[in-house]
């Protein structure tokens, strides 16, 4: 079932910033120097490489955004660096390897690199010394924060995804057939990631991702994750943009229907690009919506 979601003013976000139920309060060791206003970013060896990441804030609440194809913290999560409340979140952007500043090496896709980023952002996390997070993911970032939250569930408290997707069916792969060439592209969608990576880069690796995600429709069932939904223990929201060119709705409504505790996964539709750096997004990682569907 659909939800509505809607902000109006401050007063509400008082009522939804209150602390997290008792043993999931996130919290973490604290580094030597507090970060505080200021967005800082470096890079940390994990896995055999250097994963880049921006933080900010200083709050108790640990977050991770989670970006998509191609993305980066840069290009994809700019605002919520900048607006998200700095003293309720410690929010950290990351490059999953071989996108943005996180190479080299150059991205690959073997069969398994949806887990490999999944094992990735967790390692980060713990090298950045939190001790409980909750996830912001979008597209690949939401396919990738659903199979986190599955494999290490003691780790991950929250959990906001849109745009994700747990299988691939004949119709989604026309639809990334339709993405193959980049020179196709609006130039909105193109400019930034063509900024950061150069053409060849970033048109090579568009092919790359395509051929990547297309492995998965030859699996049974198209499976990427959806073995893994029902193992997902924490709070999630879903949602889903009512008019996304890329991702059909009936992958936001697979996995609301199997994700074990489905009261707290309620996907809400709207349109495929949102400003999550506002009200809107708080409320949705705090509490989600409030009985009726509204935040208001």
């Amino acid at each position: 079932m659909a939800a509505v979601v809607c902000c109006r003013g401050a007063r509400p976000l008082r009522v939804l910033f209150s602390p997290l139920k008792p043993g999931i309060h996130v919290t973490r060791a604290r580094p030597a120097a507090a970060f505080g206003t200021a967005v800082t970013s470096g890079k940390v060896a994990v896995n055999g490489v250097h994963l880049h990441y921006q933080l900010t804030g200083d709050g108790s609440h640990a977050v991770l955004l989670l970006p998509g194809m191609l993305g980066s913290g840069e290009t994809d999560f700019a605002p919520q660096l900048k607006s998200l409340s700095k003293t309720l979140f410690t929010v950290v952007a990351w490059d999953p390897r071989g996108y943005g500043h996180s190479r080299p090496p150059d991205r690959d896709f073997p069969m398994d690199f949806f887990e490999r980023d999944a094992k990735d952002a967790v390692d980060l996390m713990k090298a950045l010394q939190f001790k409980q997070v909750s996830l912001l993911g979008w597209s690949d970032g939401g396919i990738t924060a659903l199979i986190a939250a599955a494999k290490y569930p003691s780790y991950i408290s929250k959990m906001v995804i849109w745009g994700a997707n747990a299988y691939v069916t004949d119709e989604d792969d026309r639809i990334y057939q339709g993405i193959r060439d980049v020179s196709k592209w609006s130039e909105k969608a193109r400019k930034p990631l063509e900024t950061l990576y150069g053409y060849d880069y970033f048109a090579k690796t568009c092919e790359k991702w395509v051929d990547g995600i297309k492995q998965f429709k030859h699996l049974p069932d198209g499976n990427i994750c959806r073995h893994l939904l029902p193992l997902i223990q924490c709070p999630t929201l879903i949602v889903h943009g009512e008019k996304d060119p890329l991702v059909p709705r009936f992958h936001a409504d697979f996995i609301h229907k199997h994700v074990k505790d489905s009261r707290k996964a309620r996907p809400v539709y709207w349109r495929r690009y949102i400003p999550w750096e506002g009200c809107l997004l708080q409320c949705l990682l705090l509490d989600h919506v409030l009985p009726g569907g509204s935040c208001s």
